[in-house]
Formats: C-alpha cells, sequence, structure tokens
C-alpha cells in the first residue's frame, strides 16, 4: 500500500515529501494513524481506532477464532481504504501479542495481505519496548536520571528500564536509551479471560480474586526490580514512571473529573500514585455493569477495566514512584517518528550509500 515518492529539495525533503500511515494492531484494539511532518512533529490527517479483540480465547485455546479474525479484517478493510485515499508513501503496519501467541497467527496474516493487501508485521516484545519509548520520550524530564515506562496492552504488559540524559541538541532536550525490558504475559484481555471471564456482569469479583490478579502480576514484576534495583533508585528520588495504554489514560480522565474523554487533556497530564491506588479500588468495588456507567469507561472498556486496573495497581505497590505522567500515544506515534527519521536520513547526501 505504500509507494514512494522523489525528494525535490527543501520543504520538499526528507520527511516533508511524504505522507505517513501506521498501524497497531493489538489483541484488542486495531488502530490507525495517517500523518504529514510539521515543524513541530507531525500533523495527523487521519486516525482509525477500534476495539476488534482479535485476541479472544487466544489465552485458552491459543489460536485466533473465526469472530475476531472477522472483526478484525473488517476494520483493516477501512484501513486500507483510508490509506489509499490518503495516498500514503511511506508506512509500517504492525502484529503484537495475539500474533505472536496464537498458533494461526501467520495464517491470519497472509489472509489480511489476500483481502486487504496490507503486510503486517509480528514485532517482538523489545521493539514494542523500543516504538512505545520513541512516541513517549519528550514527556521524560532530563534532569531525572532514570525512567520506568508501563505500557498495559491487550495480551501482554512491558515494562522498560530507561537512561535518561539532557541532550540541548535534540527535540524536548532529551536523550534516552533503553536499558532493558521485560514482557510480562498478562494483558487486559489475557488477564480477563484467565480469571474473570464467568463472573456474572451484574456480580463484583471478590476481593480474593481481585488479590489474585494482582499479586499474579506483581509476581512477574519482582525479578526485574530486583535485577535493576529500581526500589532503591525510586527512594533515592531517580526514577520518573511513565504510564502508556488505555488503562493509564481511563484512569486519568476519571481522576480528571471528566464527563467525555478528551486527549489533549490527558496526554501528558500527572497522577499521583495514592490517587491511582485509590481510584483502582474504588474500581475493583464495582461490577461490569456498573462500571460501563462511568465517564470514559462505557461499554467499550467495562469488560477490561477491572483486569486493567488490577495490573496498574500491581505496578504501583510493586514501585512507589510518587507521580505518573500519563501519555495518550504508543506504537503508532513511535512508529511514525521512525519513518520521519528515515525519510530524512534517505534524503541527506551525506548519509546515502556510496556518499
Amino acid at each position: 500500500m505504500a509507494g514512494d515518492s522523489t525528494p525535490k529539495g527543501g520543504w520538499h525533503s526528507g520527511r516533508f515529501a511524504h505522507t505517513f500511515a501506521a498501524i497497531d494492531l493489538g489483541t484488542n484494539n486495531c488502530r490507525l494513524l495517517v500523518a504529514r511532518a510539521s515543524v513541530d512533529g507531525y500533523e495527523v490527517i487521519d486516525a482509525y481506532s477500534r476495539p476488534v479483540r482479535l485476541g479472544e480465547g487466544v489465552a485458552l485455546n491459543g489460536t485466533l477464532c473465526g469472530d475476531a479474525i472477522e472483526r478484525t479484517l473488517n476494520a483493516l478493510s477501512i484501513c486500507a481504504a483510508k490509506i489509499g485515499r490518503n495516498g500514503v508513501t511511506r508506512a509500517r503496519h504492525i502484529a503484537t501479542e495475539a500474533c505472536r501467541r496464537a498458533c494461526n497467527g501467520e495464517d491470519f496474516l497472509a489472509l489480511v495481505k489476500d483481502r486487504t493487501g496490507l503486510c503486517l508485521e509480528v514485532i517482538p516484545p523489545a521493539e514494542e519496548a523500543r516504538l512505545a519509548l520513541a512516541s513517549c520520550e519528550n514527556l521524560l524530564d532530563p534532569e531525572i536520571p532514570f525512567g520506568l515506562l508501563i505500557d498495559i496492552g491487550g495480551g501482554s504488559t512491558e515494562v522498560s528500564w530507561i537512561g535518561v540524559s539532557r541532550r540541548p541538541d535534540r527535540h524536548g532536550g532529551v536523550a534516552t536509551e533503553l536499558l532493558d525490558m521485560t514482557s510480562v504475559p498478562w494483558g487486559v484481555v489475557t488477564l480477563t479471560e484467565s480469571c474473570v471471564k464467568s463472573q456474572p456482569r451484574e456480580q463484583p469479583v471478590t476481593r480474593a480474586c481481585y488479590d489474585d490478579m494482582v499479586e499474579r502480576i506483581r509476581g512477574d514484576l519482582r525479578p526485574f526490580c530486583a535485577k535493576h534495583g529500581i526500589g532503591h533508585a525510586i527512594a533515592r528520588g531517580e526514577v520518573q514512571m511513565i504510564g502508556a495504554s488505555g488503562t493509564v489514560t481511563t484512569v486519568s480522565a476519571h481522576h480528571l473529573g471528566l464527563k467525555r474523554y478528551n486527549r489533549t487533556i490527558v496526554d501528558g497530564s500527572r497522577i499521583g500514585r495514592d490517587s491511582i491506588l485509590r481510584i483502582c479500588d474504588e474500581l475493583s468495588l464495582m461490577s461490569v455493569l456498573e462500571l460501563t456507567g462511568l465517564p470514559c469507561i462505557g461499554n467499550d472498556r467495562a469488560d477490561l477495566a477491572l483486569a486493567g486496573g488490577a495490573i496498574l495497581e500491581a505496578v504501583c505497590r510493586q514501585w512507589h514512584a510518587p507521580m505518573v505522567r500519563v501519555a495518550d500515544r504508543g506504537l503508532r506515534e513511535g512508529v511514525l517518528m521512525d519513518l520521519m527519521r528515515q525519510a530524512d536520513r534517505e534524503a541527506d547526501p551525506f548519509c546515502r550509500p556510496g556518499a
């Protein structure tokens, strides 16, 4: 779906010569961004997001099911149409945990190419972490030497340990190094299916069930924490935490009292650890039916909100960072940043092969 264009020089060279697109096909959502470069980043000219639940049942039976495949194919067909309509010249489309885990993942991607013309690339957890960091880099404070980036997905949760320093010649003045990452094999879909799938919608889960979900996640975080001495670094005031996921943005919107979700208010906001734990505790006492009535949760998020809250609570109980910076951005934005930098390199005569 991505063609090429000939750079013309000046404002028509490098990133400014192209229209970019990025698809992030996750366990729960299918997301598209179409953008053009601007002086201070990029301008989104088209976007699409739909909760397709591609990973429905994968945690239990190891395969993508027919209904989930059809929902996803329909969503990707819409994405393909938008990409064609906007004359995209550079694109990268990625798939994550559901396609990594499912035994029929490769067959599904072949079907996607046949039905939509889109070529999706299954990326490993380490690449997820790198792209998430690329999208969130300018939210980091260069005066705090380390960062923890928490990305709660549908099928897994990625935690990145980041070195942070000041770099005046870079946008935002921040330079980062991905020191290490871990992928916890639980996300909002897989944890829901494993622990609360049979729970009646009108009945809250028991405290024992909820505490078990929290402890399951903490058990996977402890070795990573010990390996890098993260708890001690937090106690010294050397760590900043960023949360990049629908769970974190929803909790932030709830904390801000928004009646309708507003990305411009949520992205880049801050929420204290104590507030996160209080909100997660409040949500843990509610049934799915009650959660649907809360602003910024509704029907689309209610089924998965409890598991998301349990994962976020586990993170905050494991790491006592006093504040979390909220990022309503993720893999799509990281892909766009990559594509623009690549276009700049290709247009630079000093970076061309043989130059």
